[in-house]
């Protein structure tokens, strides 16, 4: 839809509305137009932005594994809202998009005006449970380059793979306000919400009814109208 060159690879990302920016990252495997719904529904009160992180989608997918990281993740995050003029917005994201959402919060709490997570998860602190999060990334990571999609393999070892326990630690210090919504049936991530939300201070937890781990896809209207409440309830946006 539109093209960024940024941090020396060209972003593709969709950019509607207008009003206070709110900026989506999709989750593994995923792209987008996951959020097309969003754009939908909020583009006549806000500034709707989605976008394809590296290695999906549109957006450019470098050869070199060294190019896919939750850091360079985070500093494309923040090179695609310095090219659209933007300095502070909503951050917000789903699976995989809530942890880059998370980690851009604690890098760079300035760009903050709220935080919505989605589906996802803070990472691990016990270094056993990363270490079996790890062997499953790097098993599918295995499957996506026997199948020939070597891009989405760098993706999901660079970005998916986790390397410590900076998000998690790092939760009780964020300080916009936060929604966390999650799907009823979406069984593995009800605990990790229910403990982003626990760890937030002043969080707000939503549990959306018959949703699974895409509970934007699965229960739009339910999603949209406690997205837009949380929105519509912020204060001002700062000057």
């Amino acid at each position: 839809m539109a093209r960024a060159r940024v941090n020396g690879i060209e972003i593709d990302y969709h950019d509607t509305g207008r009003g206070r920016p709110i900026l989506l990252t999709h989750g593994h495997l995923s792209g987008r137009r996951a959020w097309d719904g969003q754009h939908r529904a909020l583009a006549d009160r806000y500034r709707v932005i989605s976008w394809d992180l590296r290695g999906h989608g549109q957006t450019d997918t470098p050869d070199d594994p060294a190019q896919y990281s939750l850091e360079l993740t985070v500093a494309d995050v923040r090179a695609l809202l310095g090219h659209l003029g933007i300095e502070r917005a909503v951050i917000g994201g789903l699976s995989l998009g809530g942890y880059v959402s998370l980690a851009f919060s604690l890098a760079h709490p300035e760009m903050m005006e709220a935080l919505v997570i989605c589906d996802s998860g803070p990472g691990y602190r016990n270094a056993q449970a990363r270490q079996q999060w790890n062997e499953r990334a790097f098993a599918r990571a295995a499957e996506l380059e026997a199948q020939g999609r070597r891009s989405l393999a760098h993706a999901t070892r660079g970005i998916l793979a986790q390397q410590g326990s900076t998000v998690i630690d790092g939760l009780p210090s964020i300080a916009v306000p936060t929604l966390v919504i999650v799907g009823d049936q979406d069984t593995p991530f009800l605990a990790p919400c229910e403990y982003i939300a626990k760890k937030i201070p002043g969080a707000r937890l939503e549990t959306i009814a018959g949703a699974g781990h895409s509970s934007n896809l699965d229960q739009p209207d339910r999603f949209n109208r406690v997205l837009l409440e949380f929105l519509d309830s912020l204060p001002p946006a700062k000057e």
